[in-house]
């Protein structure tokens, strides 16, 4: 049986409080064996509520693995919550500085030492009514092509049914399942003599991504994905 990654008291203190938090919804985990227990991976996942990081935080410390999240740097500021997120080895992000290339090379070095990223490529919450997930950023496809580690789609659904962001509305009752499929690690061969700074190749393995991620994603909802992305602040 693999042994727990060592997360050490900060990490521990955030279990003691994201779990019973999660309890608010019920669980289920479809494929979670195909998390490694140990080494690198790259987790890519959807992102329709506020809830999301919670969630997955505790999802992956389930499988007996420490996340790394990429977090608004705003968020590190937070009394508390913002000691717990640095001291957990999160990851910051400004977008709004000449620092932002620091969270990819954080990033970078997190699998290097190999630990788990989990990134949410959107880079927010979706604005499709319907929760389909929206165009999304490269710095996913950059974290895979330069890395040596499997790349993993996950699809979570249920959470925006317990906080709707944009709406406000907060609905605990009757409790709702939060789901995670997660898919087989991607094949990105076809990319290894690709280059990895190429705007054309990054956007297309990126939508190689979340093309599974939003398959995957209709899984769940037993639903056909639209043929087309919901643009960004539709």
């Amino acid at each position: 049986m693999a042994r727990r990654e060592k997360g050490g008291f900060w990490v521990g203190l955030a279990a003691f409080v994201f779990y019973p938090l999660t309890r608010i919804g019920k669980r289920s985990y479809l494929g979670a064996e195909k998390i490694p227990r140990q080494g690198p991976a790259v987790l890519v996942l959807n992102h329709i509520s506020h809830l999301d990081p919670v969630v997955d935080a505790v999802f992956v410390h389930r499988q007996k693995r420490v996340p790394r999240f990429f977090l608004k740097d705003s968020l590190l500021k937070v009394p508390v919550l913002g000691k717990i997120a640095t001291s957990s080895g999160q990851i910051p992000v400004s977008r709004k500085s000449s620092a932002a290339g620091d969270s990819l090379r954080a990033a970078h070095e997190a699998l290097a030492e190999g630990k788990i990223v989990v990134i949410y490529p959107e880079g927010t919450i979706t604005k499709d009514p319907a929760g389909w997930p929206k165009e999304s950023f490269t710095g996913v496809a950059r974290l895979a092509l330069q890395n040596d580690a499997p790349v993993i789609p996950i699809a979570r659904w249920g959470t925006s049914q317990i906080y709707n962001g944009y709406t406000k509305k907060f609905t605990p009752f009757p409790r709702k399942t939060v789901t995670h499929l997660i898919g087989d690690p991607l094949d990105l061969s076809a990319y290894e003599n690709a280059n990895p700074r190429s705007a054309a190749t990054l956007r297309e393995v990126t939508k190689l991504m979340m093309d599974e991620v939003t398959r995957l994603l209709g899984e769940i909802r037993h639903e056909e994905p639209p043929v087309k992305k919901p643009e960004d602040g539709a």
